[in-house]
């Protein structure tokens, strides 16, 4: 089991500053759409510039132009790029063409996903690296969690990696210790902290016991 860092509220500088206080005790850093927005692609290719040891996701949510999008994503520097669940399924075939020629990973986001284990299969036979149950901000503001949907996915994904997202924090891995997952992901839990390298530190140690 593997713990991510989502960046979502912060400029480059801020990215860098936090990485840096946590890089020991994470496997991959993500690059959250926010910024993205604010900052391009150039956000993706600092980063990972700075930190090359780390893998570093791209947090695109594509919904269109698959393989045009993760084209770019991968000549920043992203070692990971998220595509989202609800778009057409060439959309997710060709962003996975496009990720192999780079030899990059191609993570499916299922937020906002009806039927989660219908479409998880049917995207786990498109040959994607990770399928991604996700609790977004708005979900979180009305209590949702992932925990079932997780439990949902690994019931019927056979080849991808499993991986969960929004909300956790040191207080919630022993839910997700117990659900399976292959990745954590772990914005606020660490970055609202005061102490994030200790606590990065301790969520590594839950998720490395898994």
């Amino acid at each position: 089991m593997e713990l991510q860092l989502a960046l979502d509220l912060v400029d480059i500088p801020g990215a860098k500053e936090v990485v840096a206080e946590v890089a020991e005790h994470v496997d991959i850093v993500e690059i959250g759409t926010p910024v993205v927005i604010n900052e391009g692609l150039r956000a993706v290719k600092e980063i990972k510039e700075a930190f090359p040891t780390l893998r570093v996701l791209a947090d695109l949510k594509i919904m269109d132009a698959g393989g045009y999008e993760v084209m770019k994503a991968s000549e920043a520097g992203a070692d990971i790029i998220t595509v989202l669940a609800v778009s057409d399924d060439s959309t997710i075939k060709g962003a996975v063409a496009e990720a192999r020629k780079h030899n990059r990973k191609i993570m499916v986001d299922m937020i906002n996903v009806k039927d989660i284990e219908g479409r998880a299969k049917e995207i786990d036979a498109f040959g994607v690296d990770y399928i991604c149950v996700h609790s977004g901000y708005d979900h979180q503001a009305d209590g949702k969690n992932s925990f079932e949907e997780l439990r949902a996915i690994k019931r019927v994904v056979k080849h991808a990696k499993t991986a969960i997202a929004g909300g956790i924090k040191l207080s919630t891995p022993p839910e997700v210790v117990q659900a399976g997952p292959d990745l954590v992901i772990v914005g606020g839990g660490i970055t609202g902290q005061v102490n994030k390298k200790e606590t990065a530190a301790a969520m590594k140690n839950m998720v490395r016991q898994a």
